[in-house]
């Protein structure tokens, strides 16, 4: 059990619906994390009422409601630059609370995965950790929450699943269908912010994470597209959200291909069957071969079983404080340029694996 005075936090931008909410808190408390903090990006959208309620019901986690009182009319549109402003709205926060020693910026599809001795080993003038990626493998249909997971690989097994034909190049940007470059976790009493990937300073710098092979236990599930039927009704969505299809460089082929499909006046049926073919051709995994190779790793965040520690009286205060005053703050008082791709910085002289 985590002790009061070492607490993990989690920070996450949210919209999504109750049963999905209820697995993705549950997953990361039993993964690692002592109290998660949901910004409900659309408080008012349909079934948002029922989730927040949910939140505010549980002791381990604050739900912020993104709204007019949050936003102070200056919302911005960028999905990339709420999450943002958000996360490091809470880092501000957390520097006042003495209880908090790491936060973490998660995405809704995404499960921590924390072995707290591990953490606890990392010396105290290491302000970051770095959590690699553990994509869920991509199935035409799935029953339940996929347990397999793809794992970062070297030149030599790239070069494999190359000549195999499972990939079409030698990078981890071929084999996954999400992001490559893990999660980060910062000190909330540093003078840095926490981005979607990376921490950076004032110069946009990237501070390198703390790197130790004890830190093997620590990393982050993505469930990625991880059926037929969940990359559709994703996709599916954009036509009535209006967002553009955006996908990461390298990809530009297949944004381009759905960005053509998505615009097309379709009949609902005819739209999800061409969407089931772009994702059987660019997103479906070849589960059996990657397991006969001993490539995939195994994890249930059903399993999990950490318990999480609870902010004591004084920790509760200082936060419930520092949240009130945030709060009334203007967003861009936290603002973070661009830092997707920052300058890379060595300053602590880590190196990432």
């Amino acid at each position: 059990m985590a002790h009061a005075g070492d607490l993990v936090f989690t920070v996450t931008t949210l919209k999504d619906n109750l049963t999905n909410v209820r697995r993705f808190v549950s997953g990361n408390l039993a993964c690692g994390a002592d109290h998660m903090v949901i910004v409900l990006d659309d408080p008012a959208g349909e079934g948002q009422a029922e989730v927040r309620a949910w939140l505010d019901a549980q002791p381990t986690v604050t739900c912020i409601a993104a709204d007019d009182s949050w936003w102070h009319d200056a919302r911005p549109k960028a999905l990339n630059a709420r999450q943002r402003l958000n996360a490091n709205a809470v880092r501000t926060a957390l520097r006042d609370v003495r209880a908090a020693a790491w936060l973490f910026h998660v995405d809704g599809d995404e499960v921590v995965q924390l072995d707290r001795a591990a953490l606890a080993g990392v010396p105290r003038s290491a302000e970051v950790v770095w959590l690699p990626p553990l994509e869920a493998v991509a199935q035409r249909r799935a029953e339940a929450p996929p347990t397999l997971f793809k794992r970062l690989l070297g030149e030599e097994d790239l070069a494999l699943l190359t000549a195999l034909g499972v990939i079409d190049q030698p990078k981890n940007s071929s084999y996954f269908n999400g992001h490559v470059r893990g999660k980060s976790g910062i000190r909330p009493g540093i003078a840095a912010h926490i981005t979607l990937h990376h921490v950076v300073d004032d110069e946009n710098d990237e501070i390198a994470p703390y790197d130790d092979a004890s830190l093997a236990g620590l990393g982050v599930l993505h469930y990625e597209s991880v059926s037929g039927e969940e990359f559709v009704r994703k996709w599916s969505a954009m036509v009535t959200s209006g967002k553009p299809p955006a996908l990461r460089p390298g990809r530009e082929g297949l944004g381009a291909a759905l960005r053509a499909l998505l615009t097309k006046d379709l009949p609902a049926d005819v739209r999800e069957r061409h969407l089931m073919t772009l994702f059987e051709r660019h997103r479906l995994d070849d589960v059996e071969t990657l397991e006969s190779l001993g490539l995939l790793r195994h994890a249930d965040p059903t399993q999990g079983t950490h318990s999480p520690a609870s902010l004591d009286a004084k920790a509760a205060k200082q936060w419930s404080d520092a949240l009130a005053a945030v709060t009334a703050r203007p967003k861009q008082d936290f603002r973070v340029s661009p830092p997707e791709q920052p300058t890379r910085s060595r300053r602590f002289g880590a190196k990432r694996r």
